[in-house]
C-alpha cells in the first residue's frame, strides 16, 4: 500500500533518474500524463473519489452492494484515466480510443450493478443480459490488474477461472457453468465484492488519504533529519539512518519499493561514501524499507484485512506486530552495525549531522501520528474515523509551516493523490477476491488442505515450510495484499486446523508474503536499491535476505510457540522476558551471519553463535538458559582470543 511516496531531502542532489527507477520497479509510477486543463480535470475526479470515500466511510448508511460497487466503478474511472495500456514513453493528454471504449464499459458494469443492486440482491438468479455485463465488468478489472498490478495475480486467477470452468463444477451445460461463475464472482459478495475490496473501501482508503496529507507536512524529510541526528555519527551512521528513517516512515506506509527509492536517493549515496560496498548499502536500505510494511501502527493493507479475516478490533493486530517487528529491525540494525566495525566505517562528522535544536522545534509534526495511534488504542470508534481525526490534525500541524502549508491547491494535491493511491490496491483486492472466490466454490481449499497434510505427514514444521513456499513463490509476482488474501483463504486455515493459533497462522502468511519483496530471483525492493546504488541487483537480493533473516525466522517460532504475539502470556515479567532473549537471540544470529561479534568469528563460533540465538529467540525457560549458555560461550571465548591477540602484538 503506497500510503505515500518518499523524498529525498533536497540538500542531497542524487544524479540518479528517481522516476525512471519507481517505473522500472514500482508499476504504479506508470501513469499517462496529463497537463494544462486535462491535467485540472483528472486532479479533480481522483479528488472527488477521494471526497466520495470519506463520505461514504463515515457517514453514509447505503446497502453494501451500492456502496462496493459504486466504488469500484469510481475505481475503473480513475483507474483508465491514470494507467497506460504499455509502460514506457507516454504522449501528453492522450488516451486512445480504446482505452475510452475500456473505461466506459468497466464503469458502466459496475455502475448497472449499483443502480440495479437492491433488484439484483432480491433474486437468486441473473439475467441473461446481466451474465453479459458481469463478464465486462470482470475482464475490465482484468486489463486494468495488467496495467496497475501486473500478469503474475492474472495468471493465477486466469488458470483458476479455467479450472472452475471446466473442472470445478458438475453441470454438464457449459453456459450454466458461466452463468454460475459469473453470478458467483461479479453479482455477489465471495467474488470482487468480497472481503478485501469491502476493507478496502472501508478503512484502506482512509489511511491512504491520511498519508497522502502527512506527506505535505515534510514529515519524510524530518525522519531522515532525526535519524541522522540519532545515529548519525555513530560507526557506519548512514546505514543506521536507512534503518531508523525506514522504521519510523514504516509506521505510515507500506510500500517496499516506494521506501526504498524515497529513502534510498539520500541513504545509499552516504553509504557508499562512508565506505559501505554498493551491494550492501542498497540491501541494508532494501531490506530496512521492506519492513515498512511489519511497522505498526499501519502495517500495510494487509494488516487491515487481517483484522477483518480473524475477526478482531486492528489495535489488537498492531499490538501482536510489535515485537516481531523490534526484533526485524533490530536484526538489520546489528548487521549493519557489525559490518561497520568489521571494515573499520566511520559515522558522519558534525558538519554533516543536521542541526537538533530545529528539528525539535519540528516535533509537532509527528502529532498527527502520535494523535492516530492513541485514537487506534485507544477509541470505541472505528478506526476509519481515527484517521479522519488525524487527517484534520494533519492539515492543522501544516500551518504552523510556511514551507510545507496545506493551502487549497495543495489540499486538492493530496486528495488527488490519496485517490490516486487507492487504485492498485483496490484493483488487487478485486482481483484476489476473485481467486478465493473460485477456490472457495470449487473446493480447492479442501484439496489443497489435503494435499499439504500428506505431504506434511501431520508435522507442522513442514506445513509451515510449504506454507513459506507458497507465499514466497506467489509474492515474486503478487502484491502483498493480494498475496495475504489469497493465502489468507487457502493455507492459514490449514495450519489453523493442524494446531497453529489463528492469528499467529495469519501473521505467518503475512510474514512471508512481505520478504517476497526481497528474495531472489524478483526481488524488486533490492533490485530498486540497487538501481540507486549501481549495485550488482542478485548480490544485492541475496545480501538482503541475509539482512531480513529474522523475517524468516520469527514467523515460524511465533507459529510454534504464539507467547511472542503476546498469547497465553501470564504476568509482565514474561513480556519483559521474552522481548530481552529475543533480542540477544537476534544479535547473535546476526552476528554469526555477519560473521563479526568482538573480532572475526571462525566458522565454530558463527554455528555455536546460530543456535545459542535461535534458542533464545525461542520462548521458553529451558532453551533461553541454553542458548544464553552457548552465547555466553562464544563471547568469553571472543574476549580471551582478543586479549590474546593484543597481548601477541604487545
Amino acid at each position: 500500500m503506497a500510503i505515500f511516496k518518499k523524498k529525498a531531502a533536497p540538500e542531497v542532489q542524487e544524479p540518479m533518474d528517481l522516476d525512471a527507477v519507481m517505473k522500472k520497479f514500482d508499476r504504479e509510477s506508470n501513469t499517462r500524463i496529463w497537463e494544462g486543463v486535462p491535467k485540472i480535470v483528472v486532479t479533480c475526479i481522483l479528488a472527488a473519489f477521494s471526497v466520495f470515500c470519506i463520505y461514504v466511510t463515515l457517514f453514509a448508511t447505503w446497502l453494501d452492494e451500492i456502496r462496493l460497487t459504486t466504488f469500484m466503478a469510481f475505481i475503473m474511472l480513475i483507474g483508465y484515466l491514470v494507467f497506460p495500456a504499455r509502460k514506457g514513453k507516454q504522449r501528453v493528454n492522450y488516451m486512445p480510443w480504446y482505452d475510452i471504449v475500456l473505461l466506459v464499459a468497466g464503469t458502466g458494469a459496475f455502475l448497472y450493478y449499483a443502480a440495479n443492486a437492491s433488484t439484483i440482491v432480491a433474486r437468486f438468479n441473473i439475467l441473461p443480459f446481466e451474465v453479459i455485463i458481469g463478464i465486462i465488468g470482470i475482464g475490465c478489472l482484468a486489463e486494468l490488474c495488467r496495467r496497475s498490478v501486473g500478469l503474475p495475480i492474472l495468471c493465477v486467477a486466469g488458470v483458476l477461472l479455467i479450472y472452475a470452468l471446466i473442472w470445478g463444477s458438475t453441470n454438464p451445460d457449459f453456459l450454466k457453468r458461466i452463468t454460475e461463475n459469473v453470478r458467483v464472482l461479479f453479482y455477489s459478495k465471495e467474488g470482487i465484492l468480497s472481503t478485501p475490496v469491502n476493507v478496502c473501501s472501508k478503512y484502506i482508503v482512509m489511511f491512504i488519504i491520511f498519508g497522502a496529507f502527512l506527506e505535505r507536512t515534510g514529515i519524510a524529510d524530518f525522519f531522515i533529519k532525526i535519524s541522522n541526528a540519532l545515529v548519525g555519527r555513530f560507526s557506519g551512521g548512514p546505514a543506521k539512518v536507512a534503518v531508523v528513517a525506514s522504521a519510523l516512515e514504516g509506521m505510515v506506509s507500506g510500500s517496499s519499493v516506494a521506501n526504498t527509492v524515497g529513502s534510498g536517493a539520500v541513504t545509499i549515496p552516504l553509504m557508499k561514501k562512508t565506505g559501505y560496498k554498493p551491494e550492501f548499502a542498497a540491501a541494508a536500505e532494501a531490506s530496512a524499507s521492506t519492513g515498512g510494511q511489519i511497522m505498526p501502527p499501519i502495517m500495510g493493507a494487509a494488516a487491515f484485512l487481517m483484522a477483518e479475516t480473524v475477526g478482531v478490533q486492528y489495535s489488537t493486530i498492531v499490538t501482536k506486530a510489535i515485537l516481531p517487528a523490534v526484533l526485524y529491525f533490530a536484526g538489520v540494525f546489528i548487521t549493519v552495525h557489525l559490518e561497520a566495525k568489521k571494515e573499520g566505517l566511520r559515522g558522519l562528522t558534525r558538519e554533516e549531522l543536521p542541526r537538533v535544536k530545529p528539528l525539535l522545534k519540528q516535533l509537532y509534526l509527528l502529532l498527527p501520528l502520535v494523535l492516530l495511534i492513541y485514537l487506534v488504542g485507544t477509541s470505541t470508534r472505528s478506526i476509519a474515523y481515527a484517521a479522519a481525526i488525524a487527517i484534520v490534525v494533519a492539515i492543522v500541524v501544516s500551518m504552523f509551516n510556511k514551507e510545507h502549508r496545506i493551502t487549497p491547491k495543495r489540499l486538492l494535491e493530496a486528495l488527488a493523490a490519496g485517490g490516486q493511491g487507492m487504485i492498485t490496491v483496490a484493483v488487487a483486492c478485486g482481483v484476489a477476491g476473485i481467486v478465493a472466490g473460485i477456490i472457495g466454490v470449487t473446493g480447492l481449499a479442501y484439496m489443497l488442505f489435503n494435499g499439504i497434510v500428506a505431504l506434511a505427514g501431520n508435522q507442522t514444521i513442514i506445513a509451515l515450510f510449504l506454507t513459506m513456499l507458497c507465499c514466497i513463490v506467489l509474492g515474486m509476482g503478487v502484491p502483498t495484499t493480494a498475496n495475504y488474501c489469497i493465502m489468507a483463504a487457502t493455507c492459514a486455515p490449514i495450519l489453523v486446523q493442524m494446531g497453529v493459533p489463528m492469528i499467529a497462522a495469519h501473521f505467518f502468511v503475512f510474514y512471508f508474503g512481505i520478504v517476497a519483496d526481497l528474495t531472489p530471483p524478483v526481488a524488486l525492493a533490492a533490485y530498486a536499491g540497487a538501481a540507486i546504488g549501481q549495485a550488482n541487483p542478485m548480490k544485492t537480493a541475496f545480501t538482503a535476505t541475509k539482512l531480513a533473516i529474522g523475517a524468516f525466522i520469527v514467523p515460524y517460532v511465533f507459529a510454534l510457540n504464539p507467547t511472542m504475539l503476546f498469547i497465553d502470556v501470564h504476568s509482565v515479567f514474561d513480556v519483559v522476558l521474552i522481548i530481552i532473549t529475543s533480542l540477544v537471540g537476534i544479535f547473535a544470529v546476526s552476528a554469526a551471519l555477519e560473521g563479526w561479534l568482538i573480532r572475526g568469528m571462525k566458522w565454530y563460533e558463527r554455528l555455536v553463535s546460530v543456535i545459542g540465538g535461535l534458542l533464545l529467540i525461542i520462548p521458553g525457560i529451558v532453551t533461553d538458559v541454553a542458548g544464553l549458555a552457548l552465547v555466553a560461550v562464544v563471547v568469553v571465548y571472543q574476549l580471551l582470543m582478543n586479549r590474546s591477540q593484543k597481548a601477541a602484538n604487545a
